[in-house]
C-alpha cells in the first residue's frame, strides 16, 4: 500500500481509534509512525510539481521556490529530499542532528512516543533528538542529488549529553562538518523541550551564541546563514532582547518556534474527547510530558514572528536578517497572515502530514492553490 493511501485511511480512522484507552493509543501510533516514515521515504511522487515563479523568493542569496517548507523533526537523518523536492516543498532542513548517534526516548517499551489528537489538529510527541549523528548525516548531506531552488538546510543542536565547553565544542564542529557538505543554511535548535531545553537562561544562551560566533560565525569560509530557533512558549516582551542578541552577535535569522510544554494552557485548545489522551500523555500516568505541536500553536508562533519582524524593521542589524515561522501553519490562511506580518518564510510539521492525509503527493500544489481563492 501505498503512503498516501495509508495515511488517507489512517485519517479516517483516527478520530474513532484515539478514543481506545490512552496507553493501547500512544503504542499504536508511536509503532504507527515509524513504519510509515519508512514507508513514505521508499517512494517519491510520479510527477514534479514546480510553484509559480510568483511564490518565490531569495533570502542571503538563496532561491527558495515557495513559501513553506519541512520543519526541522520531520526527517531525522536526511530522508525524503527527493520526495518533499518533488512536491513542491520550498526548501528542505534535515535533523536534528547531534554530534554523537542519539537513540532518542523510550517509555515503558514505547519508543519515540507520540500522541494524535485529530480532532484537535495538534499531537505530542517525547523523541530526544534521534539521530545517526553529524558525521553520517554531513556525509548524506552532501551525496545529495539537488533540486533547482530547493535548498538544503541542517538542524543542529549541541549533545544534550554533554556539557559547557565539550558540548558547545563538538556542536561547533558539527556545523562545520555540514559546511564542508555544502548544505545552504543551519539552523541551530535552541528549543527542544524533549532533552530539558525550553525558553532560554539569558546568561547560558548569551554563553552558547557568543561561543557560535567566535568559533564559527568569524571564521565560516562562506557565506552560510545560520538561523537560531526559539520555543514557541517564548514571551512576547522576550522577543527584543533576544533579537539585539542575534544582532549584536552576527546571526542570520531566527525561528519562532518550537514545540510546546504550557500543556495547561494548551489543553484548552485540545477537543474535549482528547483530554483523557492528553492528559494521560502529558502529565497523567505516562507523563512524558513532550512537546505539543499543531493548530494549539498557530497563534503564538504568529505574534512571536510577527513581533520579531517588527523589531527588526524599526532597526535592522548590518547583516541580511530574516524571519521564520513554525507552529500552527496548515493552509494558505496562515502563509497570507505570515506574508502580512512580513515573515520570510514558514515551516510544517503536524499540518503537512494532515495535509499529505487528504491530498497525497499534491500536498504543495493544493497548499498554494489556496493563493488563487
Amino acid at each position: 500500500m501505498k503512503a498516501a493511501t495509508l495515511a488517507k485511511l489512517e485519517s479516517l480512522a483516527r478520530p474513532f481509534s484515539t478514543r481506545l484507552p490512552p496507553r493501547a493509543v500512544v503504542r499504536k501510533y508511536s509503532e504507527g509512525r515509524l513504519d510509515f516514515l519508512t514507508k513514505l521515504g521508499e517512494e517519491t511522487p510520479s510527477e514534479f510539481y514546480s510553484p509559480p515563479e510568483e511564490f518565490s523568493r531569495e533570502l542571503w542569496g538563496i532561491r527558495f521556490r515557495g513559501p513553506v517548507m519541512n520543519a526541522a523533526g520531520m526527517f531525522k537523518n536526511g530522508e525524503c529530499y527527493e520526495m518533499t523536492a518533488k512536491q513542491g516543498a520550498a526548501g528542505y532542513i534535515g535533523g536534528t542532528g547531534t554530534w554523537n548517534s542519539r537513540h532518542g526516548n523510550e517509555k515503558d517499551g514505547i519508543y519515540l512516543p507520540f500522541a494524535p489528537y485529530a480532532r484537535s489538529h495538534a499531537a505530542s510527541n517525547w523523541l530526544g533528538l534521534p539521530n545517526d549523528g553529524d558525521h553520517a548525516n554531513s556525509e548524506r548531506a552532501r551525496t545529495m542529488k539537488r533540486v533547482a531552488d530547493c535548498p538544503i538546510g541542517w538542524s543542529v543542536a549541541g549533545p544534550p549529553d554533554l556539557q559547557g565547553e565539550e558540548m558547545l565544542r563538538r556542536l561547533v564542529t558539527g556545523m562545520r562538518l555540514y559546511e564542508s557538505a555544502g548544505v545552504d543554511f543551519l539552523e541551530m535548535n535552541e528549543s527542544c523541550p524533549n532533552t530539558g531545553q525550553g525558553t532560554p537562561n539569558y546568561d547560558e544562551l548569551g554563553t552558547r551564541l557568543r561561543y557560535v560566533k567566535d568559533n564559527f560565525l568569524d571564521i565560516r569560509t562562506r557565506r552560510l546563514p545560520v538561523i537560531v530557533k526559539f520555543s514557541v512558549d517564548t514571551e512576547l516582551p522576550q522577543v527584543p532582547s533576544l533579537m539585539d542578541m542575534l544582532f549584536e552577535l552576527g546571526f542570520d535569522g531566527v525561528n519562532f518556534g518550537n514545540t510546546s510544554t504550557q500543556y495547561a494552557r494548551r489543553r484548552a485548545t485540545i477537543h474535549p474527547d482528547e483530554r483523557k489522551l492528553y492528559d494521560f500523555y502529558t502529565i497523567g500516568d505516562f507523563g512524558v510530558g513532550g512537546g505539543v505541536s499543531g493548530r494549539p500553536l498557530k497563534e503564538d508562533s504568529l505574534a512571536l514572528a510577527g513581533r520579531a519582524v517588527e523589531y527588526f524593521k524599526a532597526g535592522p542589524p548590518s547583516q541580511e536578517f530574516h524571519v521564520i515561522r513554525t507552529g500552527g501553519v496548515e493552509s494558505w490562511r496562515d502563509v497570507e497572515q505570515s506574508e502580512r506580518a512580513g515573515v520570510s518564510l514558514n515551516q510544517w510539521y503536524t499540518g503537512y502530514f494532515e495535509m499529505f492525509a487528504k491530498h497525497g503527493h499534491g500536498v504543495y500544489r493544493k497548499l498554494l492553490a489556496g493563493a488563487a481563492r
